[in-house]
């Protein structure tokens, strides 16, 4: 059984906490469902002033919602369009510290007021974005941009990708 184990100290103590508990979690189970599921959930109870962590993930020209918590989301999103959308596109991390200012946000929950958006890369091609919103205005920082780009590693290594319907 597994236990979320919560840790005080440093955001860095804090990210490797998580880490350590994403592959204890993930070790064992190669389904894409199952590991985004527990990721999801992982992370919504792991960080602090988060609303919505989960996967989109991407189905030809769009981004399709994939498993999270929090509250209902918006089901597709289109290459290019929001910072889901961007992400894919520009191939890159989207740290937004206002999603009011970033040119054609898709408001899924208006309580949302910073994101972070990292696309998942598996054999040189995008499969999916980890997008985690939070109702606090600039509460992402490079700390846990690093952190979550080393999460989603964890996620694309112990998936078998091929699988996936």
């Amino acid at each position: 059984m597994f236990q979320l184990k919560r840790v005080e100290g440093n955001k860095e103590e804090q990210y490797r906490n998580l880490l350590s508990q994403a592959r204890s979690l993930l070790a064992d189970e190669r389904d894409w469902v199952a590991n985004l599921a527990n990721t999801a959930s992982l992370l919504y109870h792991s960080l602090e002033e988060v609303n919505w962590a989960g996967f989109y993930l991407l189905r030809g020209e769009e981004l399709l919602l994939g498993p999270f918590s929090g509250l209902p989301a918006c089901i597709r999103i289109p290459i290019g369009k929001g910072v889901c959308g961007t992400a894919v596109q520009e191939r890159a991390t989207q740290l937004v510290p206002d999603v009011r200012q970033f040119p054609g946000h898709i408001a899924c929950d208006a309580a949302s007021q910073s994101e972070i958006v990292i696309p998942l890369q598996v054999e040189g091609g995008i499969v999916g974005v980890l997008d985690v919103d939070s109702p606090v205005p600039d509460r992402f920082d490079e700390v846990d941009r690093d952190g979550l780009e080393k999460l989603a590693r964890i996620v694309e290594e112990c998936i078998d990708w091929s699988k996936m319907a």
